[in-house]
């Protein structure tokens, strides 16, 4: 009983199954079906859009092509009717040309014939000419004939006779001419002159200092001078390397010798050597030390002096360059002359100048100071140090007419104010005043020999003496050989030789001598 409702139980769950398989399958193959048929018809739709929306662009573009056509045609027909408009002004503008050119070509024609013309009327004028100089070449041999038959002389000679003639009397025409202008201007300019340079002089007094090339630096005992040395020289060797000076430790009792061109170096030495001897302590490293605060020091002694000195002359507004230039003159010589003195001299000697005759004493004043500025830089150019300092009077903006007085107080460049022949003027009123300058005795010697042979060498000279310091120069002619006429113009020509070809300070006076002696003895 069991078994068998067992079995009815399988066989009906079978049929369950079979059943449930079998709805399944149909279920699956209806939906495919109806799938099938939805997207067949979502298919056609899309399609039917998409054939639409192209139909819709293609309308748009044939549109758009049209547009283009339009426009690109427009365009076409201007650049056309442009070009034919220029065709037709270039086709006027040459015909124009062509009617320009053929009356040219007419003018032309006409002015050859008279040209032609012209010409043919110069050559028998020409040969008219020819045939009246024919004559007058004739006419003019007879005469000359006839003349030199009269005089005794062929025509060269009486032409030479007449020029010789000529010149002689031109010349001693122009050398009166030239003695009476010399002599009126110095009767209405030499009294003015001499008032306001020596007005000048009296107003101005400064002290003269004569520096050397080399410094003494006096000890109280030679045992220094060991220490000085040091051990196997490393102290002097040290101390020169750090100065740049050379140190002569010799002989000399109590005393050691410094030597340099350069004025600062030999400063800087000797301060740092008398420190090292007041403090007792002389060793390389010691010396270093010393050295690098004594130039530190004098670099800022500089810098002060340049700064008191502005204060001193009432000059404002300079550049600090040039205020440490100028107090780097004070290290600085010049023929003997302390360099700051000298300037400080000019710049009062301008300034009471400039005064006198009615100028602007500050400007004066500030040109003087400045005008050997190109003495005392650190580098040394191949240029003149007037032209140098006015360089370097425009590098830092000074004016123009400041520029112009410090380039051309040696005559390097062209003065164009007048402030700057008063500069030069006031230069040479201090540099060739007596003492103010020192020179070498060979330098001194060859100038008053070159002196006396540059007068030698003139024809008619005799003897030349220099005299007061080659301020005068007296030359000894022959009287058999020198006019008086001859004596003024010889001393001028050795006066202007003498401007041209030497430097000298302050002036030479040149006085030629002639004299005529009768000497006769009694037997």
């Amino acid at each position: 009983m069991i078994t068998l409702l067992q079995i009815t139980g399988s066989a009906s769950l079978m049929k369950l199954v079979i059943v449930s398989g079998v709805s399944l399958i149909a279920g699956g193959i209806l939906s495919y079906l109806l799938w099938n048929l939805s997207l067949s018809r979502k298919s056609k739709n899309i399609i039917n859009e998409a054939i639409s929306e192209a139909e819709v662009i293609k309308k748009d573009k044939i549109l758009q092509a049209k547009e283009k056509f339009f426009q690109l045609k427009t365009e076409h027909e201007k650049y056309i009717n442009e070009r034919n408009n220029k065709l037709t002004s270039a086709e006027y503008k040459f015909n124009q040309r062509e009617s320009i050119l053929s009356q040219k070509i007419e003018e032309n024609e006409r002015a050859k014939k008279e040209v032609d013309l012209i010409r043919e009327n110069m050559t028998s004028q020409m040969a008219l000419i020819e045939n009246k100089s024919e004559e007058l070449d004739k006419s003019h041999k007879q005469q000359v004939e006839q003349l030199e038959a009269i005089s005794g002389l062929s025509a060269d000679e009486a032409k030479q006779h007449l020029i010789e003639s000529l010149k002689e009397e031109a010349k001693t025409e122009a050398m009166s001419y030239v003695n009476e202008i010399m002599d009126e201007a110095k009767m209405s300019s030499t009294r003015e002159a001499k008032k306001v340079v020596i007005e000048t002089i009296q107003r101005t007094a400064t002290e003269t200092a004569i520096e050397n090339a080399v410094t003494v630096f006096n000890i109280e005992s030679d045992e220094i001078k060991g220490r000085i040395i040091g051990r196997e020289g490393r102290n002097i060797r040290a101390l020169e390397s750090a100065t740049g000076v050379e140190i002569i430790v010799d002989d000399t009792p109590e005393a050691i010798i410094l030597s340099a061109f350069d004025p600062v170096r030999r400063e800087i030495a000797r301060l740092s050597l008398h420190q090292l001897v007041t403090d007792g302590r002389i060793h390389p490293a010691r010396i270093e030390e010393i050295v690098t605060k004594t130039r530190k020091h004098i670099e800022e002694e500089v810098a002060e002096v340049g700064k008191r000195t502005t204060i001193d002359l009432g000059i404002h507004g300079l550049h600090l360059e040039l205020i440490r230039l100028i107090g780097k003159m004070k290290y600085r010589s010049s023929y003997g002359q302390n360099l700051l003195q000298h300037s400080r001299e000019v710049a009062n000697l301008s300034a009471i100048m400039a005064s006198e005759l009615g100028l602007n004493p500050k400007l004066a004043k500030r040109a003087g100071l400045l005008h050997d500025i190109g003495k005392v830089p650190d580098d040394e150019p191949e240029i003149p140090h007037a032209v140098f300092g006015m360089k370097l009077a425009e590098r830092y903006k000074e004016k123009p007419e400041i520029c112009n007085a410090i380039g051309a107080h040696h005559d390097e460049v062209e003065m164009t104010s007048l402030i700057s022949p008063i500069i030069q003027v006031c230069d040479a009123i201090s540099g060739a005043r007596p003492g103010a300058r020192r020179e070498v005795v060979e330098s001194y010697i060859k100038r008053l020999k070159e002196l006396e042979n540059l007068a030698l060498s003139y024809p008619g000279v005799l003897k030349t003496y220099a005299i007061q310091a080659g301020r005068e120069l007296r030359v000894i002619v022959g009287s058999d050989k020198v006019s008086d006429k001859d004596a003024d113009s010889l001393s001028y020509e050795i006066a202007k030789r003498i401007q041209d070809e030497m430097t000298y300070p302050g002036q030479v006076k040149i006085t030629v001598i002639r004299e005529t002696r009768a000497v006769s003895f009694a037997k």
